[in-house]
């Protein structure tokens, strides 16, 4: 297929007491642009008593994007920010140098039965802010683009794309943008797209050349100029990208960064309780043995 480089399928993952499909990195492909990173959360429904519950942890080198499609997040971070993510919401937080936080059902959802649906998204930084003190933003459903074109409906969640720029503050060329159809609908993305292009099908499906892709899948685009495509009715998409890196990426645990001295020292931080706390917070992630780079 002229379109289609690679088809990363889901993968199930533990993080914790919760499971999720995990879909980057790929062992075929670590990095799509400066996205390093992306789960699946859900679609799950939680008793009274089931709770996500992932406690006080590190990161640095990079930006995590939370968006919820149902359910609700509290989360708290090490600057102090403690906000409810909600669906369309972006909670966005820059690392840099080191941040922790933590992601719970609310407390006053915990006795009540709840749903769960969404993704997570890391986002490496540049080399020369890898470094960069840590920042926070949170931005509501409304803040964000939105247009459309007769069936198609956009909503840019982050960077640029076309003429639209998300208010959310990335640090390098990308877009993360929704993509929804009422009908049947040939769409041709050629031109738009920046060096490293993927998307991830939520719901419906993809037809491409003679083939038809089902949710739970990432298309990775072969060619940034090239990608033209038909979404069925009822179809969500989110296209993602961006311009890559010079230099290679490593990734151990919840740290990213473009040298493994960064890592370990950021190791040793979180072993030694050397990460700023989280602010009503009284538990921590223990640092795992087992180092992934």
């Amino acid at each position: 297929m002229s379109n289609i480089d690679l088809i990363i399928e889901e993968r199930a993952a533990d993080i914790g007491n919760f499971m999720v499909g995990r879909l980057l990195p790929f062992r075929q492909r670590r990095m799509v642009g400066p996205f390093i990173f992306i789960d699946h959360m859900g679609p799950a429904e939680l008793a009274p008593g089931e709770n996500l519950a992932v406690a006080a942890h590190p990161h640095i080198g990079l930006s995590t994007l939370t968006f919820l499609f149902e359910g609700t997040i509290m989360h708290r971070d090490s600057l102090g920010n403690a906000v409810e993510i909600k669906p369309g919401d972006v909670n966005w937080m820059t690392a840099g140098k080191g941040i922790a936080h933590s992601e719970r059902t609310p407390e006053r959802l915990q006795d009540t039965t709840k749903k769960l649906h969404g993704l997570q998204i890391w986002v490496a930084l540049p080399k020369e802010l890898e470094n960069m003190n840590p920042e926070f933003i949170h931005l509501n459903d409304t803040e964000l683009p939105t247009w459309k074109e007769g069936p198609l409906s956009y909503k840019l969640i982050a960077g640029e794309f076309r003429e639209h720029r998300s208010p959310v503050p990335v640090y390098s060329p990308l877009y993360l943008v929704e993509i929804k159809t009422s009908e049947d609908r040939s769409i041709d993305l050629g031109g738009h797209l920046m060096e490293e292009s993927a998307f991830y099908i939520l719901e419906g499906s993809v037809r491409s050349e003679g083939h038809t892709f089902e949710p739970k899948q990432i298309l990775v685009a072969k060619d940034g100029s090239i990608c033209s495509f038909e979404l069925t009715a009822g179809s969500t998409i989110y296209l993602f990208g961006g311009m890559p890196f010079p230099e290679e990426r490593f990734i151990d645990w919840n740290f990213v960064s473009s040298d493994k001295n960064t890592i370990s020292a950021a190791r040793e931080r979180w072993k030694n309780n050397e990460f700023e706390n989280v602010p009503g917070e009284p538990d921590r992630v223990p640092l795992p043995e087992k180092r992934r780079f």
